[in-house]
C-alpha cells in the first residue's frame, strides 16, 4: 500500500513539473501608494497589471496652443479626483496634436492627489472587465487609458467597451474613468452603404440599426475633445517652447532667428506633417546637434 502511495506521489510530482511552466507566475499585489501607473499585460487566458516606472516631467504648460482642449479635460479630471461626477472622455483628431501627451500631463499634475493611470491596448479590451475588477475597492482614482482606439468593420470587441462605459452590470465603478484617443470620431469606420437605408446590405433587413450600433459607441463617452491640425504659426510656437525648455535643461544659450525658423519649417516639410510631435522632434534634434558641436 505504501509503495502505491509513493508511486502516486511521484507521478503527481512529475505532472506538476510539466504543468508549472504553463501556470501564471505569482504576482505581488501593487502598492498604489507608490505606483502611479501600470499596464494590463495579457498572460495566457488571463492577465495582470504590470507596474510602470514613469517620468512625471511633462507639464500641462508644455501643451501649447490647445488651451480649450486642456481646459475641458482638466476640468473633468479635477471633478473625478475630487470624487465628483465626471465623464468618460474621447480625445479624437489629427495625429501628433497632443492627445496622449495631455493624458500623461494630467497624471503628472494629479498623481499627488491619488490619480493613477492604467494603460490597456486596444487588442486587450476584451479583458476590460477583469481590469476594472482589479481596481474596485481601491482608495485611488484610476484612469484606464486606451491609446489609438479604433475598430474595423466586423469586430465585436467594441461591444465589451460599450457595456463597461454604460448600460450594464459590468460598468465602471465610481473610482474608474476611461480616457481614449483616436483619429476617428466614431471609432468604427462608416461606409457610404451605411446611409442607404432603403436597400438591404449584405442581407441585413434593418441596416440602419447596425449603423446606430456603431455610432452608439462614441455616444457612450460623455466628453468629446477634438484636436485639429496645426497651422504653421501654431507649429512654430510649439517649436520655440520646446527649444526653450530643452535648452534650459542643458544650460545652452540660444536665440530665435529667421534661419532657425526656416530649419524648423524644412524639418516639418520633409516629414510630411506639422504637429506637436514633429516640433518636439525638431527641438531635440537641434539642441542635440548644438551640444555636440
Amino acid at each position: 500500500m505504501d509503495s502505491d502511495i509513493k508511486q502516486l506521489l511521484k507521478r503527481l510530482d512529475g505532472l506538476v513539473d510539466r504543468l508549472e511552466p504553463w501556470l501564471p507566475a505569482a504576482r505581488e499585489p501593487i502598492d498604489w501608494g507608490t505606483v502611479v501607473a501600470a499596464r494590463w499585460q495579457r498572460e495566457s487566458r488571463s492577465g495582470y497589471l504590470l507596474p510602470l516606472r514613469v517620468d512625471l516631467d511633462l507639464s500641462l504648460d508644455d501643451l501649447v496652443g490647445v488651451d480649450r482642449q486642456r481646459a475641458l479635460l482638466l476640468g473633468n479630471t479635477r471633478q473625478f479626483v475630487a470624487g465628483l461626477p465626471a465623464n468618460h472622455a474621447l480625445l479624437w483628431g489629427a495625429r501628433g496634436t497632443g492627445k496622449s501627451s495631455l493624458v500623461r500631463a494630467l497624471l503628472a499634475a494629479h498623481a499627488g492627489q491619488g490619480l493613477r493611470l492604467i494603460e490597456i491596448e486596444r487588442d486587450h479590451l476584451a479583458d476590460l472587465p477583469r481590469v476594472i475588477d482589479a481596481l474596485q475597492g481601491c482608495d485611488q482614482r484610476f484612469i484606464v487609458f486606451c491609446d489609438d482606439l479604433s475598430f474595423e468593420a466586423g469586430e465585436g470587441d467594441y461591444r465589451v467597451l460599450k457595456s463597461v462605459l454604460d448600460g450594464s452590470l459590468e460598468r465602471a465603478p465610481d473610482n474608474v474613468l476611461l480616457y481614449a484617443t483616436s483619429n476617428r470620431r466614431h471609432l468604427v469606420p462608416e461606409k457610404q452603404s451605411d446611409n442607404e437605408h432603403w436597400q438591404m446590405v449584405d442581407g441585413e433587413l434593418h441596416p440602419n440599426e447596425a449603423v446606430e450600433d456603431k455610432i452608439a459607441l462614441s455616444d457612450r463617452f460623455g466628453l468629446w475633445v477634438s484636436f485639429y491640425p496645426f497651422s504653421q504659426d501654431h507649429y512654430l510656437d510649439v517649436v520655440r517652447h520646446w527649444l526653450q525648455r530643452l535648452a534650459a535643461d542643458a544650460e545652452l544659450s540660444w536665440s530665435w532667428s529667421e534661419e532657425l525658423e526656416k530649419q524648423a519649417i524644412r524639418f516639418a516639410t520633409s516629414r510630411g506633417n506639422r504637429n506637436g510631435r514633429c516640433a518636439y522632434q525638431f527641438a531635440r534634434q537641434w539642441v542635440g546637434s548644438q551640444l555636440l558641436g
